[in-house]
């Protein structure tokens, strides 16, 4: 699978001032360092923008943003390599760029990464003004829920397009997402390539990150929800109020038409109140009030799945048998089913759509669905103490036995939430095993000893408590066969995520495949 920066939707070049429009520039140098009009310009033609040299291509735009540690300027000569035309980015960038002879037009402007998304939808052409758009923001389900509401789509867009955590879809092209939202220039590509291919519809998954730093700026989405707002991204954002912020400013007339919210939280009680473009309300974990509330939560074990009414604002009920476990995934299926009402989509129609949506990849997904002698395997994402909490709570309703847990916890990432997200653990599930996640550059076992720590909250002696320092491979393995028959071994943290991140390297990692090898080739399945 290629990554979403391989998607490349035809594109007829454009003048330079053309794709510049609506850029506060602030300066213009030639290839040789000389101050230049916009106008003069003109015979320069481009035809794609990045703000990567590993994504640049031939007449192209390089970005050049400043970041945490270094200037994307430094970058310029391999972009220049890659075929870039022109480079755009601050004073800072333009000072050391004119330094390195890159013989390329330089744009001088204040905010390069606002100005990316401008040049982004200008180059590509606007594309989400000609395609039904959805999109869904939260701490949590932002990835269920998305993949849902493409289901809920195929009402009328049997092949809606995706751009989310787990994976980009475009028609029967599938790209590996390195974000949760890809930056600017990518999410315009991928809705140029959804309009070129025809496919009508597209639902792009939206991180707080990504509304923080425009990466959906300049896209009007036709409707977006929110699921909930919770314990996580603190160390960037310093406090929830902040967090709020971020979330709430897709609810604007600037990101979208019109909204839908859960209302279980007072983060959602508050959006509902607070945004800026008519809303509709979902209260599907709570009694309050709401447009369209749920009722009757009740697993069916006898079609393996978790059912619950969903009533109308006229007080009509309509039963819904979720494609995926778990209470906790209620919020999420009725956020998607009423955000296409909300485009016109008869709800039954919707309903039915949604039951047939397929499984999701890394969220509640059973590794093997009939595990006969052997324990029940489960993967899922859960990665802050709301959604732990939640999902070993819908586990346990699954498992006649023991409930196993193998989880960790991120490094370089907020610190806070470690404790309690163990706490929890210790609380909830019966068997614990504590290993590592993406540790990036953390002392791994500095994490482990955080979590301990809240382990040990709850229960001092560590009973049914295994540390694993060898690896993360090792504890799935481990816990699986530990586990008897009636059992569940649930695999958190990490959900369809390809990758383990230890000291800057991504080392290539997925659960479910590790999963699915230790099941073959346990005993207890040949027997």
């Amino acid at each position: 699978m290629t990554s979403v920066v391989d998607i490349r939707p035809a594109v007829a070049p454009l003048p330079l001032p053309r794709a510049l429009e609506g850029v506060s520039i602030e300066a213009l140098f030639g290839p040789s360092g000389e101050p230049i009009a916009l106008e003069d310009a003109g015979a320069v033609e481009v035809r794609g923008v990045t703000v990567s040299s590993n994504d640049c291509d031939r007449d192209w735009i390089f970005v050049a943003i400043p970041g945490l540690t270094q200037h994307g300027v430094r970058f310029a000569h391999a972009a220049k390599t890659a075929g870039a035309a022109v480079l755009v980015t601050d004073a800072e960038g333009a000072n050391i760029a004119r330094g390195m002879s890159l013989g390329l037009p330089i744009v001088v402007c204040s905010d390069p990464r606002s100005a990316t998304a401008a040049i982004a939808r200008t180059v590509y052409g606007s594309p989400a003004s000609r395609l039904t758009t959805m999109a869904v923001t939260g701490t949590n389900g932002k990835t269920t829920t998305s993949f849902l509401m493409r289901a809920a789509l195929g009402v009328h867009h049997p092949d809606a397009s995706l751009c989310g955590t787990v994976e980009t879809r475009i028609g029967d092209l599938r790209f590996r997402s390195d974000q949760t939202t890809a930056e600017s220039p990518v999410v315009e590509r991928f809705l140029a390539s959804t309009l070129e291919k025809g496919l009508g519809a597209a639902v792009v998954e939206t991180s707080s990150h990504a509304l923080s730093f425009g990466r959906v700026d300049g896209i009007v989405f036709d409707v977006v929800g929110f699921t909930n707002l919770q314990h996580d991204h603190l160390d960037y954002y310093g406090d929830m109020e902040s967090y709020f912020a971020a979330k709430k400013s897709l609810f604007t007339p600037e990101h979208s038409a019109r909204g839908v919210v859960c209302v279980d939280d007072e983060w959602g009680r508050r959006l509902a109140s607070e945004a800026g473009v008519p809303v509709t309300t979902v209260a599907a974990l709570s009694t309050g009030d709401a447009d369209w509330r749920v009722e009757d939560i009740h697993p069916e074990r006898s079609i393996g799945r978790t059912v619950f009414t969903l009533v109308d604002p006229d007080g009509d009920g309509h039963r819904v048998a979720m494609p995926i476990l778990g209470e906790v995934n209620v919020q999420n299926t009725a956020v998607a089913i009423v955000a296409a009402v909300q485009l016109g989509y008869p709800v039954d129609d919707v309903i039915r759509a949604v039951e047939g949506a397929e499984q999701i990849p890394g969220r509640m997904e059973k590794v093997n669905p009939e595990p006969g002698a052997q324990p029940l395997v489960i993967v899922d994402y859960a990665h802050t103490p709301e959604a732990l909490e939640w999902t070993l709570r819908s586990t346990r309703e699954l498992t006649a036995g023991r409930l196993h847990i193998v989880f960790g916890t991120d490094g370089d990432r907020d610190a806070s939430k470690r404790e309690i997200l163990a706490a929890i653990a210790a609380r909830e599930a019966d068997v614990l095993w504590v290993t590592d996640e993406n540790p990036r550059t953390e002392d791994p076992q500095r994490i482990r000893d955080y979590l301990l720590r809240g382990v040990a909250a709850v229960r001092p002696g560590l009973e049914d408590v295994t540390e694993i320092r060898t690896c993360r491979r090792d504890a799935v393995r481990r816990a699986i066969l530990a586990a008897d028959a009636g059992d569940t071994v649930i695999i958190t943290g990490k959900g369809a995520e390809w990758y383990q991140d230890i000291e800057g390297i991504k080392h290539e990692y997925n659960d479910v495949p590790v999963a699915r090898e230790v099941l073959a080739y346990d005993v207890r399945s040949h027997l």
